[in-house]
C-alpha cells in the first residue's frame, strides 16, 4: 500500500478526458482505459491503519452515511427493518415508474425524429440542433419528464437560491440573454456545476436542458443513447480516426462558443473536476470548458442527507441505485451564482480563469478545496476492494 502511494505521488496522474479539457484520455499503447472505479479485481490486502491514513488524503471520496463506506457498513436492526420494507414495497414501484417514464420519453425522441438527419461532425452524431416544433417538443417533454424522475426518485421539492457575491462583476451589456431571461447581459457559453452524483444530470436536464459531454459508448446504449443525441451530447473519442480530428477539447470550446453567441443553441453542461465527490469538497477544474473564453454560469448542487447520502463517490452503482430506491425522502439543494464574466487577463490564462470561478464557488457554496483528483480515487477504491475481501 505503501509502495503504491509513494508511486502515486511520484508519477504523473493519467488524465481523464471525460470534461472536455481536451486531454487525452489515457497514454498506453492499447488506446483503452475503461476500468470501472469499484471493480471486483484483485486488489492489494490493507489493515485499517492504512485505511485511516489513506481517508485522510482522499477525504473527498469518503462516505459519512448510514449505510457506511461502499455502501457496506454494519446496519443497526432499525435500519435492517425499514431497508426490508422499502425493498418489497417502494423500490418495486419506482423501479416500474422510473423505467415507464424513460420509455415514454424515448418513444418522444423517436417520434419527433423520424425522417430527420441527425447532425454529423467528425464522428459525432446529434440532434441538438434541430428546429421547430419537433425541438420544442424535444425540450419540453425532457425537462418535464426529468423532473418527473426527480420526483419519483424522492426529490419531492427542489431548493434553489439566487446568490449574488458581494464582489460580483458587473454584467456587461448585449443585445441577448441569460439563462434567467434577463435582457441586456451577454448569454453565458457553458453552466459549470460541481459533480456529486449521476443524479446531477437528471437535475440539469430538468433545469436547462443542456448538452453534456458522454463515452461514446452512451450513444450505443439502448433508449439512453437516442435521448443524448436529442440531448446534443459531445462523445468522448478514445481514439481519432483521421488526422485532422480536432478532439473532445476542440469540439467543446467551438460548441460553447456556439451557445455564447447564438440563443437557439444549447447550452453545454460541463463537470470540470472530472469526477464524483462526496459533495463537501471541490476538486481541481480541467481547462476544456474554460477554453472559448466565453461567460460562464456556476451552479452548485448539494445533497443533505440522514440516512443514505446521493453521493456517487465509494459505492458500487448497483449497490447505490438500491439505497436510492429504497429512501423514501431525498433532498437537493441548488445554488445558482451570477454568469461569471472573465477579465482579459483569464482569457488568455484558461487556468486562472477555472481557478477563479473554482476558488468562487467553493467559497460560495462552503466546501473546502481539494487537490487530489482521480488517480487518488482509484488508490483509494483500491484499498477499500483489499479492505473488504478480507472479510
Amino acid at each position: 500500500m505503501e509502495s503504491e502511494l509513494k508511486d502515486l505521488n511520484s508519477k504523473p496522474a493519467k488524465p481523464v478526458a471525460d470534461d472536455g479539457s481536451g486531454k487525452p484520455a489515457h497514454d498506453d499503447a492499447s488506446g483503452k482505459d475503461d476500468r470501472p472505479l469499484l471493480k471486483p479485481d484483485p486488489a492489494p490486502q490493507v489493515s485499517n491503519e492504512e485505511l485511516q491514513e489513506l481517508e485522510k488524503k482522499c477525504a473527498a471520496y469518503v462516505r459519512h452515511d448510514a449505510y457506511g463506506t461502499m455502501g457496506r457498513g454494519e446496519l443497526t436492526v432499525k435500519e435492517k427493518v425499514l431497508l426490508g420494507l422499502a425493498l418489497v414495497t417502494l423500490a418495486p414501484i419506482r423501479v416500474v415508474l422510473a423505467m415507464t417514464i424513460l420509455l415514454i420519453y424515448y418513444l418522444i425522441c423517436r417520434i419527433c425524429t423520424l425522417f430527420s438527419v441527425p447532425n454529423r461532425d467528425e464522428e459525432q452524431e446529434d440532434y441538438a440542433h434541430m428546429g421547430g416544433w419537433r425541438r420544442a417538443v424535444i425540450v419540453q417533454c425532457g425537462r418535464s419528464l426529468s423532473r418527473l424522475m426527480l420526483f419519483l426518485l424522492g426529490f419531492y421539492w427542489i431548493n434553489e437560491t439566487y446568490r449574488i457575491p458581494s464582489d460580483a462583476q458587473p454584467k456587461p451589456t448585449a443585445d441577448c440573454k441569460d439563462e434567467s431571461g434577463e435582457e441586456g447581459t451577454e448569454r453565458p457559453g457553458a453552466i459549470i456545476s460541481n459533480h456529486v452524483s449521476y443524479l446531477d444530470i437528471l437535475y440539469h436536464m430538468s433545469s436547462s436542458f443542456p448538452s453534456f459531454v458522454a463515452k461514446r459508448s452512451v450513444a450505443k446504449l439502448p433508449l439512453v443513447g437516442l435521448i443524448s443525441k436529442c440531448l446534443g451530447c459531445v462523445y468522448v473519442q478514445r481514439e481519432s480516426k483521421s488526422s485532422d480530428f480536432k478532439g473532445v477539447a476542440g469540439l467543446v470550446t467551438e460548441r460553447v462558443k456556439e451557445a455564447h453567441q447564438n440563443n437557439s443553441a444549447p447550452p453545454m453542461m460541463l463537470f470540470p473536476e472530472g469526477t464524483t465527490t462526496n459533495g463537501d469538497f471541490l476538486l481541481p477544474f480541467k481547462t476544456g470548458a474554460f477554453l472559448a473564453k466565453a461567460p460562464v454560469l456556476p451552479v452548485i448542487l448539494r445533497y443533505p442527507y440522514e440516512r443514505f447520502s446521493p453521493a456517487w463517490d465509494s459505492i458500487s452503482g448497483v449497490r447505490h441505485v438500491i439505497f436510492l430506491f429504497c429512501q423514501f425522502v431525498n433532498h437537493i439543494e441548488v445554488t445558482r451564482l451570477p454568469v461569471y464574466y472573465p477579465s482579459q487577463q483569464e482569457k488568455d490564462d484558461p487556468k486562472l480563469y477555472a481557478d477563479n470561478v473554482r476558488r468562487l464557488m467553493a467559497s460560495e457554496g462552503k466546501m473546502t478545496l481539494s487537490d487530489i483528483g482521480l488517480a487518488e480515487k482509484r488508490v483509494y477504491h483500491a484499498a477499500l476492494n483489499g479492505l473488504f475481501s478480507q472479510c
